[in-house]
């Protein structure tokens, strides 16, 4: 059984809380240039390319993609799993890892364990991390089989259209869901970037190590020892999936 994962990365300039955040600088390198780098540091992807809107604010988002030398797709602004099944047209594969662009203390360690976990079980439609939560958030990895994308595609409605694969682990009966749990439980961590507490606290992981990966149990043990640092985004509340 062939298994061509593509990494789909989905990044827009427009946040309600924290606009342009994909571009933000951190050690010389966006946001957006750190989720690449992890992805591709996996060693799983055989493509990646980053899925943008054809809104003008996203040009910004296609020329740092050009600087990167990654492919990008354009599709519609708030329908992301239309861009995402765009993406996949055009750089065909057997399935489609996603990550989202503010994420940028992905760990390609993780990224390569879900890979290997979908490979290891044949039949699965979708693995996640974030089924059952046990690593912060900003973290998080899933990959889910093209036909079972396409078939969401054509079944999803209004939220689940935003979150891309929400349908999927939502209609169990449907699909053959996994979910991926990795000890101890570090859910309570937010390493996410939603918010400007989200940025002080990245910014300062980036500070202490520099341009490069953490791996999450490194830098989990690091922040053990900065409650201050801990308690800053502690209290940011993510939005719903209905919220969207």
């Amino acid at each position: 059984m062939s298994d061509r994962i593509v990494g789909i990365v989905q990044a827009r300039m427009g946040s309600s809380r924290l606009p342009g955040k994909v571009l933000r600088p951190l050690a010389g390198r966006s946001v957006l240039g750190r989720v690449v780098r992890a992805a591709q540091d996996s060693g799983v992807l055989a493509d990646l390319v980053v899925a943008t809107s054809t809104d003008c604010s996203d040009d910004a988002v296609v020329a740092e993609c050009d600087r990167l030398g990654v492919a990008w797709h354009r599709g519609p602004v708030d329908d992301v799993l239309t861009r995402f099944v765009g993406a996949l047209d055009a750089h065909p594969a057997d399935a489609v890892m996603r990550f989202t662009a503010d994420c940028p203390l992905l760990d390609p360690e993780i990224v390569a364990l879900v890979a290997g976990v979908y490979r290891g079980a044949p039949g699965l439609d979708y693995v996640s991390t974030s089924i059952a939560r046990t690593l912060p958030r900003g973290l998080d990895v899933e990959i889910i089989r093209a036909d079972a994308l396409r078939t969401v595609d054509r079944l999803a409605t209004a939220h689940h259209r935003v979150h891309v694969t929400s349908y999927a682990y939502r209609h169990p009966e449907l699909f053959r869901v996994l979910g991926v749990t990795l000890t101890p439980d570090r859910s309570a961590l937010r390493l996410t970037l939603d918010t400007e507490p989200d940025w002080q606290l990245v910014r300062a992981v980036v500070e202490q190590f520099g341009d490069v990966s953490v791996p999450l149990a490194k830098l989990a043990d690091w922040l053990d020892g900065q409650p201050e640092l801990r308690a800053l985004n502690a209290d940011v509340r993510q939005k719903r999936l209905e919220e969207s």
